[in-house]
Order: C-alpha cells, then structure tokens, then sequence
C-alpha cells in the first residue's frame, strides 16, 4: 500500500508544478483583415467619378485571396472583381484585384441574338488598407487602372478613398 501512496504523491506534485494551458488565454489577438467588409467610397477621378453612392463588398479569405463586388456590378463596365492580398506591417494591407471592362450592346437585339456585354479590357486595383487598431474599420486609398482588350492603358484610370467596416452579426 505505502508504494501506491508514494506513486500518487508523486503524481499530485507533478501536476501541481505542471503548466496547464488554456488555448488563447492571455494572448493579445493580432487585427486580421480577413472575413467580409463592406467599403464607401470617394471617388476623386477617372471612369468611376461619376458613381457618387459607389461601395464596395470584400471577402477577405485567410489564405490571402479576396473577391468583390460592387453596389454598381449590374452596370458596365465592371462585374466582379478577383485578386490577393497581404500583409505589409502592424494593421496595414495590401490588395491586387483585377475586373474585366465590358459594353453594353449597341442594339436590343444583340441580347436576344447571343452578343450581349462583351468584353472590351480590364481594369486592375491597387488598395492600400488601414486598419483600426479594434480590427473593426479601415481607411484605405485606392488607385485604379484601365486596359484595353489588347493590354494597352485605356482611358478611365482614376484613384479614390475608402473607409471599411467589418461586416458581423
């Protein structure tokens, strides 16, 4: 019997001087641009200067892709937009996204007849994102860049401003 009581004497030291570990317990929480943001802009030039309501939905995935879309996405020129982005200091981003340019067609009937929008270029983003110390917003500068369908610049390059804010429940 006096064996055993030694064993779990020893055993009950041993767990008493063992560090137990509590999953994230203590450890600050590092401001992460990933999950699903939605973004006002103001536009300062270039093709979109006209959209003064224009805003922009983000899904910023973990892996470092992102997609979006925009309030203005069922009129030309631009569908949605894909790309990456990274981190490039404490709470500051980078993102690259590209969206294809289209037209709209000349006559009805080239809906009806399988033409429809057809694609005239590109357009590439380059966002520059600020983020608030909370993780909850963001400020970001925004510059654009129009192609051709041939890759050559196009008319419309512009740059704009951007204040996010993280969509939750």
């Amino acid at each position: 019997m006096r064996p055993m009581i030694m064993a779990l004497a020893t055993l009950g030291v041993a767990s008493a001087c063992s560090v137990q570990s509590i999953p994230n317990a203590n450890v600050p929480t590092v401001p992460s641009l990933a999950g699903a943001w939605r973004a006002r802009l103001a536009v300062r030039d270039g093709a979109f200067l006209p959209m003064k309501d224009l805003e922009f939905l983000y899904a910023f995935n973990a892996g470092g892709t992102m997609t979006e879309s925009s309030n203005y996405d069922e009129a030309a020129p631009v569908p949605p937009a894909y790309g990456v982005w990274r981190q490039t200091g404490t709470n500051k981003f980078e993102a690259k996204y590209l969206y294809y340019v289209t037209k709209p067609p000349a006559k009805l009937q080239e809906l009806t007849g399988g033409g429809g929008w057809e694609p005239t270029g590109y357009g590439t983003i380059v966002e520059t994102i600020t983020l608030a110390n909370d993780g909850q917003n963001y400020e970001s500068t925004i510059a654009y860049d129009m192609f051709d369908a041939a890759g050559k610049p196009a008319p419309g390059s512009g740059h704009a401003t951007a204040h996010g804010t993280r969509i939750q429940f």
